[in-house]
């Protein structure tokens, strides 16, 4: 990659720093630093002092040394747990893993040997170990808290009718703790902190008016910290055992997701929006130990005053100078995959189903679309129609003003992303198929090029057509004027990093809940004609600029 040092930086995509995409048409910069994290949420201190991060989106698990920020992969994409949340370390040194979306519990020896614990559990997310005795619980309305048993045995259910469990510890009165994430049908309506003996007994509230509770943890004095999931980074501090005060800490983290406490109970928080790891200290101030960065990004998209978007799956990220790792969190808005900047607007798809439009400016949303199978790539038609690749129907459908959805064309493999040149013809890119179709009025497609690996992000400059190659990781350009086709850049950093295989990909729902989206390598183009493109696997957004006649 052309540039400055930095861009030699490593990353989770590459450890070493030595990969950079090539290209001799285009000047590639990064627009914001790589991430190390793809999102961090469960952590928990292990036996070596390492702090160790569970990233869902990734399927992984790191250690984190807290003195030197250095960042090692411990459970690696290719293992047996595909989407972890939480995890928790058992009194032999042994790892314990809620693997969320197959509704598996792991066990990791300290020697690495996988064993399966429990295929029963529904959405497994907290999960805690007090001395020898396991306990999990499940993330989904009207979950269950049950204690579960390495060496074999029925589960044994404490409790039901949790409203979305997570993060939960053993307080110092011998009681679990746990938060309620949801209550009712309103996400806004959260605020409640749970305890139950471990042996079983009637459930109590102890804390209420908790703002977003989605960790509950105890320091080493034993005062309880509960985390919100906001976008202030607020951390409630109860001292239940004490003098029962609360105090309120804001600490600007966006998406908290849990925290640890090493031996000098120095506080160390996650985030699921952002990744990475920090250090909050009890006034609120801040100090960074793992950076944080996208998540993705997924698609990508540029405004008329040229601010870049990157749909980052929890939020509307932007990329640019920041505290937060150069990234700035535009909003929480949860599972953005495609975008398409319209104007003052951002039209944004969801893959569990809907297609939103979002204005920047005043915050607010309008639903336009939902019960899509997938929907992925997102662009404007010229008459002001949104059209949209619905990946896993196969089919690119438009949505009007009124909010009316048609199909544009179907019988297609896997439709990833679609596109209009000046001429007002549609294409899409169609993964499954290794292709670029264009459509016609008609609904019939043509070929414009094939054989390609596993082409996603699709985008027209001029009378030329581009795609991310995300198979072979190479920019394609297509001639829509003679149909020749050639590279022009390689290696780029998307998708799993080098040397990881493909596993089998996780489950989109998971008992009523948002499961795993897909990975999504978006492209847009901007006014001064040049590209951006989501580089996902090292969580940066890729500028390309023409540093030779096109």
């Amino acid at each position: 990659m052309r540039g400055t040092e930095p861009d030699r930086a490593p990353s989770r995509y590459d450890a070493t720093g030595n990969s950079r995409a090539t290209s001799a048409r285009w000047a590639v910069e990064r627009l914001n630093p790589p991430s190390w994290l793809w999102g961090s949420n469960g952590v928990a201190f292990g036996p070596d002092g390492r702090l160790y991060v569970a990233q869902f989106l990734a399927g992984q698990i790191s250690a984190v040394d807290p003195a030197t920020g250095d960042v090692e992969v411990v459970v690696p994409m290719d293992s047996p747990v595909q989407s972890p949340d939480d995890l928790a370390f058992g009194a032999d040194g042994s790892m314990y893993i809620a693997d969320l979306v197959p509704g598996r519990v792991w066990r990791r020896s300290p020697q690495g040997t996988y064993t399966l614990v429990s295929g029963d559990v529904d959405n497994p997310n907290g999960i805690t170990c007090v001395g020898d005795r396991l306990f999990v619980n499940e993330m989904k309305p009207d979950g269950r808290l049950m204690e579960l048993f390495p060496d074999g045995g029925e589960p044994v259910v404490l409790t039901q009718g949790l409203a979305l469990g997570n993060a939960m510890q053993l307080g110092p009165d011998g009681h679990l703790y746990y938060p309620h994430m949801m209550s009712g049908a309103n996400p806004l309506l959260t605020g409640q902190v749970w305890r139950i003996p471990p042996d079983g007994g009637a459930p109590e509230v102890v804390a209420d008016d908790v703002h977003q509770p989605v960790a509950v943890r105890f320091d080493q004095g034993g005062v309880l910290h509960v985390l919100s999931r906001g976008p202030e980074g607020i951390v409630t501090r109860v001292d239940l055992h004490g003098s029962g005060s609360r105090t309120l800490v804001t600490s600007g983290v966006v998406g908290l997701d849990n925290a640890a406490f090493d031996a000098e109970n120095r506080m160390f928080v996650s985030s699921y929006s952002s990744g990475g790891v920090t250090e909050m200290h009890p006034d609120g101030r801040t100090r960074e130990i793992v950076p944080r960065g996208l998540d993705g990004p997924y698609g990508v998209t540029i405004d008329l005053g040229g601010q870049v978007y990157a749909a980052d799956h929890y939020r509307l990220a932007r990329p640019d100078p920041s505290p937060e790792g150069g990234v700035t969190t535009h909003s929480l808005l949860h599972f953005s995959h495609g975008i398409v900047a319209d104007c003052e607007l951002l039209h944004i798809t969801s893959q569990f189903g809907q297609v939103q439009t979002y204005d920047p400016e005043s915050g607010t949303t309008r639903d336009r679309a939902g019960g899509l199978r997938r929907p992925l790539g997102i662009t404007v038609a010229p008459d002001g129609t949104l059209v949209v690749a619905e990946s896993d129907a196969g089919r690119v459908v438009a949505v009007d003003e009124n909010d009316a959805v048609s199909v544009l064309a179907e019988g297609l493999d896997r439709p990833v992303d679609v596109a209009f040149d000046a001429e007002g013809r549609c294409y899409v890119s169609d993964e499954g198929a290794g292709a670029v179709l264009r459509i016609s009025a008609d609904g019939s497609t043509t070929v414009v090029v094939d054989g390609l690996d596993a082409p996603q992000g699709l985008a027209v400059l001029g009378d030329e057509l581009f795609t991310v190659e995300t198979g072979l990781r190479r920019l394609r350009a297509v001639s829509l004027r003679t149909g020749e086709t050639r590279t022009d850049a390689e290696d780029l950093p998307v998708g799993a990093p080098p040397g990881v295989v493909p596993r089998a990909e996780p489950a989109l729902f998971a008992n009523g809940m948002p499961g795993m989206a897909r990975r999504f390598a978006g492209l847009a183009v901007g006014a001064d004609g040049s590209l951006l493109l989501s580089a996902n696997g090292e969580g940066t957004v890729l500028r390309l600029t023409p540093s030779a006649p096109l």
